[in-house]
């Protein structure tokens, strides 16, 4: 790899390339983590969208909001009619922080409410979890009472599933601001290997974190109040 090739790569910004049949010629590191919740075609119909109308390159700046990523530019580039690049410039900042109500929080080892959970489903189902811990995370603040009836109900919606995989990672590069505020992003994501049905699954608004459906996996971010 050279030096360029690998200086893309470690962009912290998603940076594709596409076919004309809108196929993935090549995606970095961070536009994979974005293709875990957009589907490829989204991705394709944004650059078209953005494309300059002759050969060349074109920076926009924009206020676009996709599955809890927001991104404030985007340079979409073509030389001829058989590929397009696409950069997409993350804002260091999630949206939807205004509706996060962090009254009822107390210091709760997340580790444990996510244990808890999975014990339950255990004893009604057969489920193989898997587990993908990072134990560097310390102890927060969250509204446990809420976190686990939610993770109950997500995993619920997962019974009928062999295996379930279970993430609780630091999101890097990504923070939430909350009463003028910036906090880290701790996520837990649990996801199968098979399409599912989530509306079962009450959504509460006025929450203490961010609820993201896909069609496999759920993401549940909090901010990493200590």
């Amino acid at each position: 790899m050279s030096f360029f090739e690998e200086w893309v790569e470690l962009d912290l910004n998603p940076i594709l390339s596409f076919s004309s049949t809108s196929k993935i010629i090549y995606s970095n590191s961070e536009a994979q983590f974005l293709l875990n919740r957009i589907k490829q075609k989204e991705l394709f119909d944004l650059a078209l969208s953005y494309a300059p109308k002759t050969f060349g390159a074109l920076t926009s700046y924009i206020d676009l909001t996709i599955k809890n990523y927001t991104f404030y530019a985007i340079t979409v580039m073509y030389e001829n009619e058989d590929e397009i690049h696409m950069k997409l410039y993350k804002s260091a900042m999630v949206k939807k922080e205004n509706n996060l109500n962090i009254k009822n929080i107390n210091v709760t080892n997340i580790f444990t409410l996510v244990d808890l959970a999975i014990s339950t489903s255990k004893i009604k189902t057969n489920i193989n979890f898997i587990k993908n811990y990072d134990p560097s995370i310390p102890e927060f603040k969250l509204d446990a009472s809420t976190f686990i009836k939610t993770l109950n109900q997500i995993f619920e919606a997962f019974k009928d599933k062999k295996s379930v995989t279970c993430s609780i990672l630091l999101k890097i590069g990504e923070y939430i601001k909350i009463d003028g505020k910036k906090y880290s992003l701790i996520s837990v994501e649990i996801s199968s290997n098979e399409k599912n049905d989530f509306s079962s699954i009450n959504i509460k608004e006025n929450s203490s974190f961010i609820l993201t459906l896909d069609e496999n996996k759920i993401t549940i971010d909090l901010p990493l109040i200590l």
